[in-house]
């Protein structure tokens, strides 16, 4: 199953906790809670480039299944993870202490993130 495609963002549960929970400052959490981002996937095998833009913040991240990558977080801080397949339309990988999972069905993809007992989850239709 490919992940390439563009996909905008339909709902989101937990946003306001969860980025207060990651550190990112009142006003950037009121201004990203009502934007419908688009995540812009493209995949060539192994090797994934991902694009997320809300409003004006652009987040890119490249990586190779199963090789260490350097991630960029929402914060901005930059993280060394490994991002695995698991079936064929799951990514997971782990960043300090946060567990990411985006799933792939049909034309709809599931982002969850998790970080202790919090969990964000996005759900984003391709377009």
């Amino acid at each position: 199953m490919s992940f390439t495609g563009k996909y905008e963002l339909q709902s989101q549960e937990n946003f306001e906790p969860f980025m207060k929970a990651l550190g990112l400052p009142d006003d950037q959490i009121q201004k990203g809670k009502d934007i419908k981002s688009i995540s812009e996937i493209v995949q060539d095998g192994k090797k994934f480039k991902i694009t997320v833009t809300t409003g004006s913040k652009v987040l890119h991240n490249e990586f190779t299944i199963g090789e260490e990558c350097e991630m960029e977080m929402l914060t901005g801080e930059k993280v060394k993870a490994i991002v695995q397949l698991e079936g064929n339309n799951k990514l997971v990988a782990n960043l300090k202490g946060l567990k990411s999972v985006t799933e792939l069905n049909g034309d709809i993809i599931t982002h969850t993130l998790t970080m202790g007992d919090l969990t964000f989850k996005r759900i984003s239709k391709r377009i």
